[in-house]
């Protein structure tokens, strides 16, 4: 299955206070492994960036000025992700700015049902908990130290990882290398030749053997330990 996680960066919180897209990634999984390809943009958002947005991400408006605006980059970004479903943490917030900026040049809205939202699974399956990207990071010992900004692909890179956690942990495979390394010491364990032991000297005297079998009498004749004392004497 054909799956993209994406991720936006903006200049705020709500595209209904006129805030826009300035940076979008979208990374291919199929079956939810990384295959290489990205979509990555960042974009002229038209507007300035308020300074606590570029404390979070690093883009000020001066860097974006040259960039091209999202009408320009909108057929690029539909054609890589296709009809394939978007992985998105967090989906209210970047679906919102995505269909904003789809509605300001007449294209159809994406709809919620080609949408996981791995918020909504994380909270699910750790409720009362931090489910932040750093949070599930930690969690799933995803390493994020490359994370010293907010990073649409960056991000994105993180979150196809944190789907696959989410989905219940991609398997790891063994190189052959690896099951080489494995084999050969099984394999000298296996062959290493028997050497007989001789048997373990009694940790009781014979009376106190004598003695416990009297004892064990008394339970009657269907004990338990009677029939294991009989194997035990059939046996010698």
């Amino acid at each position: 299955m054909r799956e993209i996680a994406l991720d936006t960066e903006t200049t705020g919180l709500s595209p209904a206070d006129g805030h826009r897209i300035l940076e979008i990634a979208a990374v291919e999984m199929v079956h939810q492994v990384l295959t290489g390809g990205i979509f990555h943009r960042l974009i002229n958002p038209e507007r300035d960036v308020p300074e606590d947005a570029v404390r979070v991400h690093g883009n000020s408006a001066v860097v974006l000025a040259s960039k091209p605006v999202f009408a320009d980059v909108v057929d690029d970004f539909l054609s890589f992700i296709g009809d394939a479903r978007l992985v998105i943490h967090n989906a209210e917030f970047d679906m919102g700015f995505l269909n904003a900026e789809l509605a300001r040049i007449g294209r159809e809205p994406i709809t919620a049902a080609r949408v996981v939202d791995t918020l909504a699974i994380a909270r699910k399956k750790h409720p009362g908990q931090s489910n932040s990207l750093d949070a599930l990071c930690d969690r799933y010992r995803i390493d994020r130290s490359r994370r010293a900004k907010h990073g649409a692909l960056i991000d994105a890179e993180i979150l196809a990882e944190i789907y696959g956690e989410l989905a219940g942990g991609r398997q790891r495979s063994l190189s052959f290398s690896e099951i080489r390394m494995i084999k050969q010491p099984l394999k000298a364990a296996c062959l290493r030749p028997f050497e007989p032991r001789s048997p373990r000297a009694p940790l009781i005297e014979v009376d106190e053997a004598l003695a416990h079998l009297q004892h064990i009498e008394t339970f009657g004749e269907r004990a338990i330990w009677l029939r294991y004392g009989s194997a035990q004497r059939e046996n010698a």
